[in-house]
């Protein structure tokens, strides 16, 4: 678990009403930096979503030990802010870590389940899917 996304944690328990909560993604979405258009292609589109999305991942090292970085983007506002909280969850840790996490548990703590339409979970399930392939990809490289 990172300590990024820790803090989320923290402020999510903070913000006890949910609009403050949703707008609070929605900012951490907006403080991302835009993925390069030359990056938006097929093969790091994220299927299962409702918007378009893209998780380009960036891997430091090699096998278990490698260390675990994307870059992320949709059109949509609210799925920004969802790939800037997964990045918060994943970034800096190794692939066999990012493994380990059990994203729904990490993402129930934040009380998204009970906010998001059944579209924008499935996103949500798809993008963590995806980085857990890109993850499980790299560590059997």
């Amino acid at each position: 678990m990172t300590s990024a996304f820790e803090d989320l944690a923290d402020t999510f328990e903070f913000l006890d009403d949910w609009e403050d909560r949703y707008r609070h993604v929605i900012e951490l979405g907006r403080a991302m930096p835009p993925l390069d258009d030359a990056f938006k292609v097929p093969a790091l589109k994220v299927d299962g979503c409702a918007s378009q999305v893209w998780i380009k991942p960036e891997i430091s090292g090699s096998g278990a030990n490698a260390v675990f970085d994307f870059q992320g983007e949709s059109d949509a506002m609210i799925v920004r802010g969802l790939i800037a909280v997964l990045h918060a969850l994943y970034a800096g840790l190794t692939v066999a870590q990012v493994l380990e996490i059990d994203a729904g548990k990490e993402l129930a703590r934040l009380g998204l389940n009970d906010h998001l339409s059944a579209q924008r979970s499935n996103g949500l399930r798809a993008m963590v899917e995806r980085i857990g392939q890109q993850a499980s990809a790299a560590m059997a490289a």
